[in-house]
């Protein structure tokens, strides 16, 4: 379980983040919306601590991550998978190495060990043969999934996706969806995901938060979106729906 209590962060002196507050679950896949710019990107940046905040708290579990020194946070972030909007694979790397760069990083596992675990998650994320190739060879599918594999790598508590179905066909996208959700419930993590696209939120949407400049504006689940009275949320599904509409009339 991840709490952001009262949590303020600024830019020059413009307010990105107004006082939000939010629990994200374990076992869950807890979903952050909003418009381009509304502050969920930088938000999911303060919880891992690639930003510093101005005020509030981020507790993981028991522990006041914000507080903590360097080296102490260092011992929770080898509990987190990352998973990047557009995958983030080192292109001069094979997909084996991709996937073990995290633990080449984090662990003293021997060479044998870990590459035991790189097949094991490989095959988790149904990525068969293709130790070998480079990223530049895998469709988006497949990088998708490679990303995944070495965001579980280390076997984290915590995942963090950003836009994971960025750049998909809607197929894929829902496959990937999937992913996230089988292996959240398989390991009880806590995983938060970024995320414009009404399927996901249809389909993964246990825990909502909808944030608009900055504020929380509503909290709940895909059952209780859709009627929901919050006027900016409605319009934010609207929209979606509607670029949907558009799209497929293309």
């Amino acid at each position: 379980m991840i709490r952001v209590k009262n949590l303020y962060k600024s830019f020059d002196g413009r307010t990105v983040l107004d006082n939000i507050s939010v629990e994200f679950e374990s076992g869950k896949t807890n979903l952050i919306i909003g418009q381009s710019g509304s502050g969920k990107t930088v938000l999911l940046k303060c919880i891992v601590g690639l930003h510093e905040i101005d005020k509030g708290e981020i507790w993981y579990e028991d522990v006041l991550f914000n507080k903590l020194n360097f080296t102490d946070k260092k011992e929770i972030r080898k509990e987190m998978g990352m998973l990047f909007q557009g995958s983030a694979l080192f292109d001069s790397l094979t997909v084996e190495q991709n996937v073990r760069f995290p633990l080449d990083m984090f662990t003293e596992k021997t060479y044998e060990e870990k590459t035991d675990r790189v097949n094991f998650c490989l095959n988790r994320v149904n990525i068969l043969n293709s130790n070998n190739l480079f990223p530049s060879e895998l469709s988006g599918g497949m990088r998708k999934r490679v990303a995944i594999a070495r965001a579980i790598s280390l076997n984290p508590k915590y995942l963090f996706c950003d836009e994971p179905n960025s750049g998909l066909d809607p197929i894929t996208a829902i496959l990937i969806d999937a992913l996230i959700k089988e292996l959240t419930e398989e390991y009880s993590m806590t995983t938060i995901v970024n995320t414009h696209d009404m399927n996901s939120v249809m389909e993964n949407g246990e825990k909502i938060l909808f944030i608009s400049d900055g504020v929380k504006c509503w909290e709940g689940n895909k059952n209780e979106i859709l009627n929901s009275d919050c006027e900016k949320l409605n319009d934010f599904v609207f929209a979606n729906s509607l670029a949907k509409k558009l799209r497929s009339l293309r």
